[in-house]
């Protein structure tokens, strides 16, 4: 006969059947003398962590892992899960749950459509045939090399398919990618967080524990879903709401913050008191939804989760890190092994290019970096950790339910135990062997694997987040060059990390700001602000310092462009060129509408000469390979230019400006100037 059971973090109500395992939560009970000053260790290893992360930029959760494993049975054993209200883990429950919750609050809260966009295709494939590949896959991996029975083997299967933001976030600030690089990882890890959390749960509850039969457990999932969905939207419904009363407004930035997080926390509890893992999904929707809309105090909101989910971060990993059995991954041996190389060397590298192909915008080391990066984070390893602790409460259970039998019947359940541990060994051992090694493999070498491939772009940094700054940082990010904006000004930063650019706040006449900003791979930089003197200094300290060619200034007083001039910058003066730009429109109203709207269907590029591709050949002969849609509009030759005639030879180190549609303008600087 199945066993029934409750859910491990269900409350106590009454007196239950003979046989029911029931871990209660001890958050204000019981707890051991010594838990403050254990959780003030782990926070500070949590802590140490992430500055160690950001000195030598390496994803947090590397330090994270390596913090819990020294604080735990394997290292000093300060850690246990007694540490958390007793052998039943209730405490750990709870704040696992909550602290999960805020998590995926916050990454989903910084998911902006818009730059789901920018890798839709790929991201929809992703948390669809990729998650389905890679469950079925790592579930096959696990019955082989294992041996694992079929329903484990799914449960795993299931909690592998998540990435996570919690270890992705850190990569895409470490390693700098194109938009739709970083957006697909980011999408792909908030979805499939989720609906990994979900479907592991309903394995885990249908089939593992055969509390309801198989032919439910469709109908079970899309009832989680369905459930979290609907609770995330009327709690976003609500907080949006209430953020724009007048009450809300008259307290101001803490009311609108402290509404935000209970609303994370608040959706979540609502729906996983209706099913288990539906608080995943209503976090995530409450978060996606609130993401999106025009709140008050947006960018000072973000500010506040990131922070409380940093902390929250810390303290999950280095605890759940702290709880590995390491003798349960060393007992997988050859088969764990196994495992991994499927997961990462066979089945991650087909989710990627199953995802990408036929997307042109994803080049082929682009690809590379998707199919050598997917490391997994905290939802396979919260979730494999409670229910391993509630396989092995349920085995303890049928123990003591054995001394009391005898013969057959003692003999049955005391077989039936050691499975149940087994089981919960095998769970906690293939899942956290699997997370160990993409950490610190994956996400720990993320920075060396994106330079072998390189993926990250040359990057314009632009100083000055005012409207000039803005901008232009919104007409190069268009033609998908990788913009930074400087600003010392909170306000001015504020503005621009809402527009959705990547910021550095600090003082750019200072070295080590321009030096945080990546001054040191930057292709140019751009002083824009409205200070002549400030933009002098930025110039002359990276022309001098970084031995940067392409150097650009706003000039603000018509005077001061010979003191540009004589530092070799390219400087434009402000007056001069809005008096050109209207002149424009009155002369030329149609050309200027046209380079207005730049990127918006057409594009004009200019590329220097540097390859046989083009050295050498008459304009004939390019014309004749150009796509059609795009011509030659210029040559630029020392410090002249002129339009060619066909019969024109290009020379090495000519500048050649390509004009024409988008597409076809992408497709001749592909061809003729591929390393750009």
């Amino acid at each position: 006969m199945p066993r029934q059971k409750r859910r491990w973090f269900e409350p106590v109500a009454g007196p239950e059947p003979a046989g029911t395992v029931i871990i209660t939560p001890h958050v204000f009970g019981y707890v051991s003398d010594t838990l403050l000053i254990t959780v003030v260790g782990i926070l500070a290893f949590g802590i140490a962590g992430q500055l160690l992360a950001n000195r030598f930029r390496v994803p947090s959760v590397v330090f994270y892992i390596a913090g819990g494993l020294f604080l735990g049975e394997a290292g000093i054993g300060v850690v246990t899960l007694e540490t958390f209200g007793g052998a039943g883990g209730g405490g750990l429950t709870t704040m696992v749950g909550v602290s999960v919750a805020i998590i995926v609050f916050d990454g989903a809260f910084a998911l902006r459509l818009k730059r789901v966009r920018e890798a839709s295709s790929a991201s929809l494939r992703l948390v669809t045939v990729g998650a389905v590949l890679m469950f079925v896959g790592t579930a096959v991996a696990v019955h082989w090399f294992i041996g694992a029975e079929w329903p484990l083997a799914f449960l795993i299967g299931a909690l592998l398919v998540a990435t996570g933001p919690t270890v992705v976030t850190p990569i895409v600030n470490v390693v700098y990618l194109r938009e739709h690089v970083s957006a697909a990882l980011e999408t792909e890890g908030i979805v499939n967080d989720v609906t990994a959390a979900v479907a592991a749960v309903v394995i885990f509850e249908t089939i593992l524990l055969q509390v309801q039969g198989i032919p439910v457990t469709a109908q079970a999932f899309g009832s989680r879903i369905g459930v979290g969905i609907l609770t995330g939207l009327g709690v976003a419904v609500v907080v949006y709401y209430l953020q724009n009363e007048a009450f809300v407004q008259v307290e101001g930035i803490q009311a609108a913050r402290f509404l935000t997080l209970l609303g994370a926390v608040g959706s979540y509890s609502v729906a996983d008191f209706v099913f288990a893992e539906a608080g995943v999904v209503a976090a995530a929707t409450a978060g996606v939804v609130l993401g999106n809309l025009d709140l008050p105090y947006r960018e000072s909101i973000k500010e506040f989760t990131e922070d409380v989910t940093m902390l929250l971060l810390a303290f999950v990993f280095v605890s759940l890190a702290a709880l590995v059995d390491l003798g349960a991954v060393r007992s997988l041996g050859v088969g764990g092994i196994g495992v991994l190389v499927v997961v990462m060397v066979v089945l991650r590298p087909v989710v990627a290019l199953v995802s990408t192909v036929g997307i042109e915008r994803f080049t082929w080391p682009e690809r590379g970096f998707l199919a050598a990066v997917g490391p997994r984070g905290i939802i396979p390893a919260s979730v494999a950790t409670l229910f391993a602790v509630d396989l092995e409460g349920e085995a303890e259970q049928l123990e003591k339910e054995a001394t009391e039998l005898s013969g057959a019947e003692a003999a049955e359940l005391t077989a039936e135990a050691a499975s149940l541990d087994s089981q919960a060994q095998i769970l906690l051992g293939t899942v956290f062997l699997v997370i160990i090694a993409t950490d610190v493999i994956e996400a720990g070498f993320a920075r060396q694997i994106g330079d072998l491939l390189g993926v990250t772009p040359m990057r314009t940094i632009i100083v000055g987040g005012g409207r000039v700054g803005r901008s232009l940082a919104t007409q190069l990010e268009n033609r998908d060059e990788f913009v930074v904006i400087v600003d010392d000004d909170e306000k001015q930063c504020r503005l621009s990390r809402g527009a959705g650019f990547r910021v550095f706040e600090g003082d750019a006449t200072d070295q080590r700001t321009l030096e945080d900003a990546g001054v040191e791979d930057a292709k140019g930089v751009v002083a824009a602000t409205d200070s002549d003197d400030i933009n002098l200094l930025v110039c002359q300290t990276v022309k001098t310092k970084y031995d940067i060619e392409r150097v650009f200034a706003r000039v603000n007083d018509p005077e001061n462009v010979d003191a540009f001039d004589s530092l070799g910058v390219s400087a434009v003066d402000g007056a001069q060129a809005t008096a050109y730009a209207l002149e424009n429109q009155i002369e030329r109203p149609a050309m200027a509408h046209w380079m207005n709207d730049l990127g918006d269907g057409h594009d004009i590029i200019e590329i220097e000469v540097t390859s046989d591709e083009l050295s050498g050949k008459s304009i004939q002969e390019i014309n004749d390979k150009i796509p059609g849609g795009c011509l030659i509009a210029e040559i630029g030759r020392g410090s002249g230019a002129h339009v060619p005639e066909t019969d024109e030879i290009i020379e090495y180190g000519d500048h050649i400006t390509f004009l024409g549609d988008e597409d076809a303008v992408d497709e001749a600087i592909k061809r003729f100037h591929p390393h750009d």
